[in-house]
Formats: C-alpha cells, structure tokens, sequence
C-alpha cells in the first residue's frame, strides 16, 4: 500500500514539475554549452598568442574541479562579487561553464585529428582561413566527435540532480521532499527518479544515433 501511496496523483504531478524544470535547465544548458564549446575549441585550436594559452588555463582549470563547486561558486560566491543570479541561472551558469570547457576539448581533439593537407589545400583554392574552418574543418570534426559530445550532454542531464544542493526545485529535489514526508515512499521514489532519469537520457541518445545516420548519409550523397 505504501508503495502504490507514494504515486499519488499529488506527488506525480509534483514529480513532473521538477522533471519539467530539469528539462529546461538542460535543454537551455546544452545550447550553450555546444555553442560556447565550439567557439572555444576554434579559439584553441587557432592558437592565438598569449590568448589561447590563457584561454587553455582556464579551461583546464574548469574541467579539473568539481561540478558541485562551481555550483557553490555561482550561487554562494559570485553575489559577494556584485553578481547575482536566482536559482534556476545560478545552475544553468554552473552547468554551462563546466560542460563548455568539457565539450571544447572534445571538439579540439576532432579539428587535431583532422589532416592538415585539408586546410592547405582550401586556402590554395581560395577560401579564407575562416571559411576553411567553417565549411571544411568543422563539420569533419562535429560529425566524427559527436557521439563524445552526446555522451557529455548525457552527463549534464544527470548533472541537474546536483542543483539539488542549493535547493532548486528540479526532479531529484521534487523527490527528496516527497520521501522526506514519508521514509516508506524512499524506495518508489528512487524507482521513479531512475526512470524518469533513463527515460530523458535515452531520448537524447537515440536522438544523436539518427542524427548520426543521417549526417553519415548525407556525407554519402555528396560523395
């Protein structure tokens, strides 16, 4: 009985609204992740004096120190510095600074990987460095890293559940307080969160396989 109690209608509807907020905290932390990881992995591997080496710091920085901390720090720590962010920001910031210093190295690893005869031979017939990097490189290198970068994205899904330390309302927060009225509901509740949690991350894994066959086909046909 307990365990059919712990899905109420109250508590599903309780538990969706945190899935709904999860949702949008990832959904609007992979935009930027993806667009911020590209621009930084182009900057790095243009290796622009100084620039870049400062920008390879900062990145390698980031990627060695935990996630919960950088949450700690957009939350507790930026407000002390005149900047300040309301929960569901404050993770999305958190989220976007880690995931896009994850992803930048991911995609720098697929323009290193690339031949450079391709860069010569697309300025020798007229394209700007910029247009080789755009139109050649990049999309050489996105197709060949995107299952790496799926993955990571995968991880910034389940990452969400770590926001739940500065108690932003998204699934596994949602969840804890439910259990938390009830210890006999622990059990359903972790059961749902798996799901849920498998059911989204599966979504998106799938989704990058079609994506996959459908980039491969396209490279086929202009072949």
């Amino acid at each position: 009985m307990n365990f059919i109690q712990a899905f109420s209608l109250n508590n599903i509807r309780f538990l969706l609204q945190g899935l709904w907020v999860t949702l949008q905290i990832a959904g609007v932390s992979i935009f930027l992740s993806i667009i911020l990881g590209i621009l930084f992995a182009i900057l790095r591997y243009k290796n622009i004096p100084i620039f870049s080496k400062i920008l390879a710091l900062i990145i390698d920085t980031i990627r060695n120190l935990p996630l919960l901390l950088i949450i700690f720090f957009t939350y507790f720590a930026l407000p002390q510095l005149g900047i300040q962010f309301n929960l569901f920001w404050s993770a999305t910031a958190a989220l976007t600074i880690f995931e896009s210093a994850m992803i930048s190295e991911i995609i720098r690893g697929g323009l290193i990987a690339l031949p450079k005869g391709q860069t010569e031979a697309g300025i020798a017939s007229g394209l700007t460095h910029n247009q080789v990097m755009f139109h050649i490189l990049l999309p050489q290198a996105w197709r060949q890293t995107l299952p790496s970068v799926v993955s990571q994205l995968i991880s910034l899904i389940k990452d969400t559940s770590l926001a739940t330390i500065i108690s932003l309302p998204e699934l596994t927060h949602n969840a804890k307080i439910i259990y938390g009225q009830n210890t006999q509901h622990v059990l359903p509740m972790f059961i749902a969160l798996a799901c849920l949690y498998f059911i989204v991350c599966f979504a998106l894994s799938r989704l990058s396989k079609h994506l996959s066959k459908h980039l491969s086909k396209r490279r086929m046909k202009l072949a």
